[in-house]
């Protein structure tokens, strides 16, 4: 075989191998991910509760506020009702007492209405924290695993970076810019075998006399159809 083409093979099995570890890497960013959706979709919803509880109070203070001063009024009409000399001011003055104790009564009702509501919303409150404390401690966990899983990914990465490195400075310049030049648009598919007389990076048959070229691997052969790199598998294996 070749031996510029046995170097290229060797070097697109490397790249290969380098590039396999990236849905490893994926995957294991995905566990913390999706961990962390958890967490941030409790803390929203934590979050939305104690805002709703912060304005039920600013709408109970405002209540309280209204009664202090409907009870001031109320005080002040008793004080009015002493001096009162005829009927038609003694009418306006129950008018006021009257729609001053219905405004009492629903400032109290809506207090009360609005303290069972925050009741309610803070035991929920508590039921999200207990679920984020929990959640956090998941993904405390999983990112210890993930992190100590990609430290294993990449020092094996690195080795085979190593490797790639010392046997790119073993290929002609030339050779090796042109498979990079390949790599560039075809990616890990820039060296293929060819099976059953058809290129493995498009599927497209070759001509008799290209096939015949691959055998012999005396020279780097390309694809006529897609321009990758040809081999033929059983060969590099005996190699």
């Amino acid at each position: 075989m070749n031996k510029h083409l046995k170097e290229l093979i060797e070097l697109s099995q490397i790249d290969k191998a380098i590039d396999s570890y990236n849905p490893q890497i994926e995957a294991a960013d995905k566990k913390v991910a999706k961990v962390q959706r958890k967490i941030d979709a409790v803390q929203a919803e934590l979050d939305k509760l104690n805002r709703e509880i912060e304005e039920n109070e600013e709408k109970i203070k405002a209540f309280e506020e209204q009664i202090k001063v409907l009870n001031d009024q109320l005080a002040d009409n008793a004080k009015k009702a002493k001096e009162i000399s005829t009927e038609k001011e003694m009418k306006a003055l129950q008018l006021e007492e009257e729609i001053a104790k219905e405004k009492l009564t629903f400032a109290n009702e809506e207090i009360e209405r609005l303290q069972g509501i925050n009741e309610t919303k803070r035991e929920l409150a508590k039921e999200e924290e207990a679920k984020l404390a929990e959640l956090q401690a998941t993904f405390d966990e999983v990112n210890k695993e993930v992190s100590a899983e990609k430290a294993e990914i990449e020092a094996s990465k690195a080795d085979l970076f190593t490797k790639r490195q010392e046997l790119s400075r073993d290929i002609e310049q030339k050779v090796l810019a042109f498979y990079e030049k390949i790599r560039v648009w075809a990616g890990n598919t820039a060296v293929v075998p060819v099976k059953k007389q058809a290129c493995y990076g498009c599927y497209m048959k070759l001509n008799d006399k290209t096939y015949a070229e691959v055998i012999k691997a005396d020279e780097i052969v390309n694809c006529p159809h897609c321009g990758r790199i040809l081999y033929i598998e059983s060969v590099t294996e005996e190699a």
